[in-house]
């Protein structure tokens, strides 16, 4: 009897480490090529330093997104950028939906691609924006993935990929809108060590960072030449400083380190899908301190 509950302790133990040593699957959602890496870019490439498996979906194809081009030049020249920043992140797989950008509806044929794209990565973890954003595919991005939320364990739709047997855990990504409510950080992660990895995924989206959005604020012609130059004011004008709520909860996660954090991404639970504890968060976020 002895030797029987000794064997089992020693099964329940190799499951459990087997559990925590087995890669984690995360899915990053963005309206556009070039949103996943500004939202979670520095998480994806500590996830994938980790060894854990990250995918990027891009929910249109970024075809309007340019001042002098568009359509179908535009979008290969999005997905060429995109494969180029997976590539620099670690991510391992990137998907451009072919959704028309800045047309985006929250459809029910769209929201079942984005039920099969959780489905088929056997997602534990599914990260988007926040429903309240000044741009429409922003915002309906997040209601497409808020719609995924519970379907995704149901297997009567979209039943050509099957069902999760499990709920994953659905997070949006930091933003600074103030209505109807600000972002609440819920987790933190310090991307000090990633974040000129961070800044160089993003800069591979060379026809935004430094045409469109330049084009747009009127600083077009302050754009550097160089490679490393870009990089360099790219990370000026988008440092991932911590805001007052990322940097609250920086400091109950890292404690005192918390506190002197340069660039780090904050993220808010979504009530929708499963509702982690203490316990699976650090299950989920690795790179956390025990």
């Amino acid at each position: 009897m002895k030797t029987l509950f000794l064997s089992l302790c020693l099964l329940v133990g190799a499951a459990f480490l087997y559990a925590q040593d087995k890669p984690l699957n995360i899915i990053v959602l963005g309206a556009h090529p070039d949103d996943c890496e500004a939202d979670a870019g520095g998480l994806a490439a500590l996830y994938a330093k980790m060894g854990h498996n990250v995918k990027f979906v891009s929910v249109t194809n970024g075809d309007a997104g340019h001042y002098a081009m568009g359509g179908g030049v535009l979008a290969k020249i999005r997905m060429e950028e995109s494969q180029k920043a997976a590539e620099i992140l670690g991510v391992k797989e990137y998907v451009v939906m072919d959704n028309h950008d800045g047309e985006l509806m929250p459809t029910l044929e769209i929201r079942k691609d984005i039920i099969r794209e959780i489905r088929l990565w056997n997602a534990d973890l599914v990260i988007g924006p926040r429903p309240h954003d000044y741009h429409p595919d922003h915002r309906y991005t997040s209601l497409l993935m808020q719609d995924a939320a519970f379907m995704v364990v149901v297997p009567n739709i979209a039943p050509d990929v099957p069902a999760l047997k499990k709920n994953p855990v659905f997070i949006y990504a930091e933003d600074r809108f103030q209505k109807p409510y600000p972002f609440e950080a819920d987790i933190a992660i310090d991307i000090d060590e990633v974040f000129m990895q961070k800044i160089a995924g993003m800069g591979a989206h060379d026809s935004q960072h430094f045409d469109w959005l330049p084009w747009l604020s009127g600083t077009l012609d302050q754009v550097p030449e160089g490679e490393a130059d870009k990089l360099a004011s790219l990370a000026k004008r988008r440092p991932s400083s911590p805001g007052p709520s990322t940097r609250a909860s920086l400091i109950s996660w890292y404690g005192e380190k918390g506190k002197s954090v340069k660039h780090a991404e904050g993220f808010e639970i979504c009530e929708y899908g499963k509702q982690p504890d203490k316990e699976e968060i650090l299950r989920l976020f690795p790179m956390l301190p025990r």
